[in-house]
């Protein structure tokens, strides 16, 4: 191995694999990516920016985007269990505006990560987006900690409704013909993560060697809280903008996470 091995101090091996540049950090991460036997990819909004999805704290991302309907709303009260249930109509005049994903493709970094499962490289993908992009590109074992517009169901007697759904209705706030509302299957501000998928998300980060952590930073909780968790060998981080965490990893790219994850061969 050209740069994993050199040092059997686990210490000086980060401060080696953090002097390295260019090309370098390629190759390092395609030998870490070989000689892992449990990854796992924690991500957030910056993996669908590629597929034309805006992430959210980014300059140009969906909270810096200006609309006159909406300029009198704080963002994540858009976004918010307060908003759906007591001004609906706004919440879904913004969710239908803003968070239809449906013809979104899946772009690099979602069809590698696929492609790494089925090669047995991937335990899993954790992520925070609710686009559903990952399963679109054949990824199996994804968890969806912030839940999917995919999926819609009543909050009276839960019955499920198709991705289309809200959408599509006719009706400014859809609902069930048992009368009750029919909402989005997504973790809202102000309501609790799914208990399931975030035990799940724990027990794949603690159990991994090799962690990657991309498009996310890391500043929204409890989700960037899963980082925590991890003990592993290997910490990766792809993200354009700095996360607070990079003294941690062992390799750290500040760039494109297609482009990066484009130098993966599986």
């Amino acid at each position: 191995m050209k740069y994993l091995g050199k040092y059997p101090d686990a210490r000086k091996e980060k401060r080696y694999l953090q002097s390295l540049t260019g090309d370098e950090r390629y190759e390092a991460l395609q030998e870490i990516i070989d000689n892992s036997a449990h990854i796992v990819f924690f991500g957030g909004a910056g993996v669908s920016t590629e597929s034309g999805i805006p992430d959210f704290r980014s300059k140009d991302g969906l909270y810096n985007q200006h609309d006159v309907r909406f300029d009198r709303y704080q963002p994540e009260y858009l976004l918010s269990n307060s908003c759906l249930y007591h001004e609906p109509k706004v919440f879904f005049e913004f969710y239908r505006q803003k968070m239809d994903a449906r013809h979104c493709k899946p772009n690099r970094a979602h069809i590698k990560l696929a492609e790494m499962e089925n090669a047995g490289k991937l335990d899993g993908v954790i992520t925070q987006n609710i686009d559903g992009l990952h399963q679109k590109a054949g990824s199996r074992k994804v968890y969806e900690i912030h839940g999917s517009t995919l999926r819609n169901y009543c909050d009276r007697c839960g019955k499920k409704y198709s991705e289309d759904y809200i959408y599509d209705s006719d009706e400014q706030v859809p609902h069930c013909e048992c009368g009750g509302m029919i909402r989005p299957d997504v973790t809202l501000y102000g309501e609790s993560l799914p208990m399931e998928a975030w035990e799940r998300s724990e027990e794949l980060i603690r159990d991994a060697d090799c962690l990657i952590i991309g498009g996310t930073s890391l500043t929204v909780y409890p989700a960037a809280s899963l980082a925590r968790y991890y003990g592993g060998r290997y910490l990766i981080i792809v993200n354009r903008d700095a996360t607070g965490r990079e003294s941690e990893a062992d390799l750290t790219f500040h760039e494109s996470i297609g482009e990066v994850f484009s130098h993966i061969k599986v």
